[in-house]
């Protein structure tokens, strides 16, 4: 995995070269589009990421905030990691069946979606899912995976 040095969003589209800080720069604009109130965009793990403040929720099994979601540019892809999903099977059907519509291969992990080039990533689908989960439902989900 690549990890970027980057402090902020802007330092990390800027490390970027011209056609992979595009892919990136559009697949963002959908994400702050669609993200609830609540979350906020930082750098974690040498990535873009989207989550739930320290300050609103600090009792992370980690000391790190609630990363929602997640967005990298890595050597030979790009991925894409929609933590909602995971333990979650109506969220998860969404996803396969919105890129099932799409016409598109899903390339998946638990959490992480992988895709090549732009097109291969329905944006609609991709936007639905960020709306789908506000910051407090994220947080009681989170809650109730810890206490198994």
């Amino acid at each position: 995995m690549v990890q970027s040095q980057a402090a902020t969003a802007q330092e990390y589209l800027d490390s970027l070269p011209e056609d992979r800080r595009a892919v990136i720069s559009t697949v963002r604009d959908v994400l702050l589009k669609n993200l609830p109130a609540g979350y906020q965009e930082a750098m974690c793990f040498g990535m873009l990421s989207y989550e739930v403040p320290l300050e609103k929720y600090p009792n992370t099994y980690n000391g790190q905030p609630l990363s929602y979601i997640a967005l990298a540019a890595q050597k030979n892809y790009y991925a894409l990691y929609i933590m909602s999903v995971y333990g979650d099977a109506k969220l998860a059907k969404q996803l396969q069946d919105g890129f099932k519509k799409a016409g598109k291969k899903l390339d998946m992990g638990k959490c992480c979606v992988r895709f090549k080039k732009l097109e291969d990533l329905p944006l609609d689908v991709i936007g639905k899912l960020v709306k789908a989960v506000t910051p407090k439902q994220f947080i009681a989900r989170y809650e109730a995976s810890r206490k198994k």
